[in-house]
């Protein structure tokens, strides 16, 4: 394994929204920013369990992960209310704060299905080199979550609003059925 230390570099992982985004009250939106195991563009997969020391200091540290507009630090669009890992990767919550210029714009384009992506922007802690290229992304410390025009993880996608019991039933049969897929090829 190979350990990161020091400040390091900004690195970021894309995720595609897909036609069922969620918007509520205009302004809300949801969905998975990072999926557990699946390899994004480069080669590098998030391994389980990755997020959970960065997401435990930001809490303790009374802090957030910020919402941005395409990386940009200097475009904040809105806040994230909930972020956190499930058994299927990196779920985020939030608002797209509509007083702000950008964040309507952003509204406007996620609705018309223009923006379909969301984006996370880290720095690598613990990673090591995976069997065919990239890397296997053990801890990472979570910056930001942007919406973004092209994600580098397409199977990551915003998703409608499901009560916790039915998405987790989902989940549950979703890789049940991979797994058996895997067995039977």
């Amino acid at each position: 394994m190979q350990m990161h230390g020091g400040l390091g570099s900004l690195e970021t992982k894309f995720a595609r929204f897909d036609a069922e985004l969620a918007l509520k009250d205009g302004a809300e939106i949801s969905g998975y920013a990072s999926l557990f195991g699946a390899a994004d563009q480069g080669g590098d997969a998030v391994q389980k369990g990755a997020y959970g020391a960065s997401l435990a200091r930001l809490a303790k540290a009374g802090g957030g992960v910020k919402m941005l507009w395409q990386h940009d630090p200097t475009q904040p669009i809105g806040v994230w209310d909930e972020v956190r890992e499930d058994a299927k990767g990196l779920f985020v919550k939030g608002r797209l704060l509509l007083d702000v210029a950008r964040a309507r714009e952003a509204h406007v384009l996620v609705q018309a299905g223009a923006i379909d992506g969301l984006s996370i922007g880290y720095r690598t802690v613990r990673s090591e080199k995976a069997a065919k290229g990239g890397r296997l992304l053990h801890e990472i410390e979570l910056w930001e979550v942007s919406l973004v025009t092209f994600p580098m993880l397409p199977e990551a996608r915003v998703q409608a609003d499901v009560p916790d019991a039915e998405a987790d039933l989902a989940r549950t049969l979703a890789e049940t059925f991979r797994e058996a897929r895997t067995l039977l090829a």
